[in-house]
C-alpha cells in the first residue's frame, strides 16, 4: 500500500530494530480514550472492496452442495473434544466440500433495504473477510481432482485452478507427512480491512487469520482429520507455494499477504500411537522445483480507487516477515488432542455442523439477561490450551498451535449467577502468574474465583460494577456493558 495518511504523520521516527518497529506500530495504532487510531474518518461506499476474490481466466470446479444428512454426516459437537471418537474420513471431493463449508464458506445472506451481504463460517472483524483460502492436493485414490493448487471461491463454493503442480514433486514434498496429507494455505488482503479501519488493518488481518486457523481446525475435526500449523516455513516459501509473489497475476489488483500453511490428514490411531515426528516446514529444494510450473488466472481488482492508502501497514508487514525457515517438528503423540474436562451444556446429540452453521456475531444485548456460573466456566474452559491432563496433549483447537499461550483474558463480569460483579483475570498459562502479577497494579486481590473448577485459573481482582469501565475500554460501545460479561485480551509482547 502506497501513499500518505489523511491526517498529519506523528513525529516518531521508525525504529531500525525489527521488533522495535512492530512494537512502534502497536503503540501508534492503539485506540485511546479521547481519540481513535488513524483511519479515513468515513466509509467510502463507492469503493467498498469486493468481498470475493476471483481469478479471471481459469477453471472453476464447483464443489457439491451437500445437505446436512448427506455423507459425510456430522458427528456430535461434543464428540469433537473426545480423542479418537470421530472416525477419519478419506479425502474425497465430498469431504473437501464439507471441510470448506464448515471452515470458510458462506453461512447465510442478510438483507436490509437494498443492501445485501453474506455471513461466513469463519468469524471476521467488521465482516470484511480479508482472509483467502487455498488448497494444495497431491494425487490421491478416490479424489477426483488433478494434483495442484486451488483457490477457494466461497460465493460459488468452488475451487479455482491456480497451478498445475507435478504429481511426483508434490508427492515428494508431502512424503514426510502421514498418508493422504494435503496443505491448506491462508492469505490476507490488507486493503479489505484498511478500507474501514485504516492503519489498524494489519492487526485485524492477523485477528482474522487466527479465526480462520481455528475454524479450519474444528472443521477438520468433524472429519476425523488432524491439523498442524507449518510455522517453520519462511514467508517466501508460503508466498511461492500459494503464488502471492507473482506480480504478473495481480497487476493492479490488491495483493495478498502470505500468512501460513497447515498440513492436514485423516487421523489414524495406529499412526498416532507410534513414536514419529512430522516437520513444521517444507523442503526448499523440492518446493522450488514444484512451483516452476504453469499458472492460471489473474486476480480481480476489489476496489476501483483506494482513496487513502497506508504505508505503515506495508512497513510492519515487512518487519514481521520471516526470512528463514526453521527445522521445527512435532511428535504425533503431542498432536493427539486431549479429552476436554469441560462439561458440555449441550445435548450429546447436537451435531457439530449445526453449531458451526448457526454461529453469529452479537450486535446487541438486553442489559438484563444473566448466565449461570457453570455456563461461564464452560465457556472459559474452551479457551484453555492446557488442562490437568498430560501436557503433551492439548484440547481442540489448541493442538494445531505449537506454542505456549501468550494471550490472557481480562474479564468484566456483570451478570453471572454465583459470581460477584467485578474484574476477573483468566491466566492461560499457569507458569506466567508471577510475572503478570508484577506487571499489574499491586492493589489487585488475585483471589481464586469462588466455585471455579480447580483446573481453571480464574482470579477475582476487584469487586464492583464494571459496566461503565467495560464500555469505556471497548471504544465506548454500550454492548460491552449490556452483556452478561465482556473481556479484553492481554498479550505478552516482550520475552516471546
Amino acid at each position: 500500500m502506497r501513499g500518505n495518511p489523511p491526517v498529519g504523520t506523528r513525529g516518531e521516527q521508525a525504529a531500525t530494530d525489527l521488533v522495535d518497529q512492530v512494537i512502534h506500530y502497536h503503540l501508534q495504532t492503539k485506540h485511546h480514550f479521547h481519540r481513535y487510531a488513524r483511519s479515513a474518518g468515513y466509509l467510502d461506499w463507492a469503493n467498498q472492496p469486493d468481498p470475493f476474490r476471483r481469478y479471471v481466466g481459469t477453471t472453476l470446479i464447483r464443489l457439491p452442495l451437500l445437505a446436512p444428512d448427506d455423507a459425510p454426516v456430522s458427528p456430535a459437537y461434543r464428540d469433537l473434544y473426545q480423542p479418537e471418537t470421530v472416525p477419519p474420513q478419506a479425502v474425497t471431493v465430498n469431504t473437501l466440500s464439507r471441510f470448506f463449508e464448515l471452515a470458510l464458506a458462506l453461512s447465510a445472506w442478510k438483507r436490509a433495504g437494498k443492501s445485501e451481504w453474506a455471513l461466513r463460517s469463519n468469524p471476521s472483524s467488521g465482516n470484511l473477510h480479508p482472509t483467502e483460502g487455498y488448497l494444495l492436493v497431491p494425487t490421491m485414490v478416490g479424489l477426483d481432482l488433478a494434483p495442484g493448487l486451488y483457490h477457494y471461491a466461497p460465493k460459488e463454493h468452488g475451487l479455482e485452478w491456480r497451478a498445475a503442480y507435478r504429481s511426483d514433486d508434490l508427492a515428494r514434498l508431502l512424503h514426510p507427512f502421514p498418508s493422504q496429507a494435503f496443505l491448506c494455505g491462508l492469505t490476507s488482503v490488507h486493503w479489505r480491512e484498511a478500507w474501514k479501519y485504516g492503519e489498524r488493518a494489519f492487526r485485524y488481518c492477523h485477528h482474522d487469520v487466527g479465526h480462520a486457523i481455528g475454524a479450519a481446525r474444528i472443521a477438520a475435526a468433524t472429519l476425523g482429520w488432524q491439523t498442524v500449523l507449518l510455522d517453520g516455513c519462511d514467508q517466501e516459501t508460503v508466498a511461492r507455494l500459494l503464488g502471492t509473489q507473482r506480480g504478473e497475476d495481480y497487476g493492479q489488483a490488491e495483493p495478498e499477504h502470505p500468512d501460513c500453511l497447515m498440513a492436514m490428514w485423516p487421523s489414524r490411531d495406529a499412526e498416532n500411537h507410534v513414536d514419529r515426528t512430522v516437520p513444521l516446514s517444507l523442503d526448499a529444494a523440492i518446493m522450488q522445483a514444484l512451483t516452476a510450473t504453469t499458472w492460471y488466472g489473474k486476480a480481480n481488482r476489489l476496489s476501483a480507487d483506494h482513496g487513502f492508502d497506508w504505508d505503515t501497514i506495508d512497513a510492519v508487514a515487512q518487519a514481521v516477515r520471516k526470512t528463514h525457515s526453521e527445522p521445527l517438528s512435532i511428535s504425533l503423540t503431542r498432536m493427539r488432542h486431549s479429552s476436554s474436562s469441560v462439561r458440555e451444556a449441550l445435548d450429546a446429540t447436537v451435531p457439530a455442523d449445526q453449531i458451526i452453521r448457526q454461529r453469529r456475531s452479537a450486535v446487541a444485548f438486553d442489559a438484563q439477561t444473566s448466565i449461570t456460573a457453570s455456563t461461564f466456566f464452560s465457556m472459559l474452559g474452551r479457551v484453555m490450551p492446557h488442562h490437568e491432563l498430560p501436557q503433551l496433549a492439548r484440547p481442540l483447537p489448541w493442538d494445531v498451535w505449537p506454542y505456549d499461550p501468550a494471550i490472557h483474558l481480562m474479564l468484566f463480569v456483570h451478570r453471572v449467577d454465583g459470581l460477584t460483579p467485578g474484574l476477573y483475570f483468566l491466566l492461560r498459562d499457569h507458569d506466567k502468574l508471577a510475572p503478570i502479577q508484577q506487571s499489574m497494579n499491586a492493589e489487585l486481590t488475585w483471589q481464586p474465583a469462588p466455585g471455579c473448577p480447580d483446573h481453571l485459573p480464574l482470579y477475582w481482582l476487584l469487586e464492583g460494577d464494571a459496566r461503565r469501565l467495560a464500555v469505556q475500554v471497548s471504544c465506548h460501545q454500550d454492548i460491552a456493558g449490556d452483556g452478561a460479561f465482556s473481556f479484553g485480551m492481554l498479550a505478552e509482547f516482550e520475552g516471546q
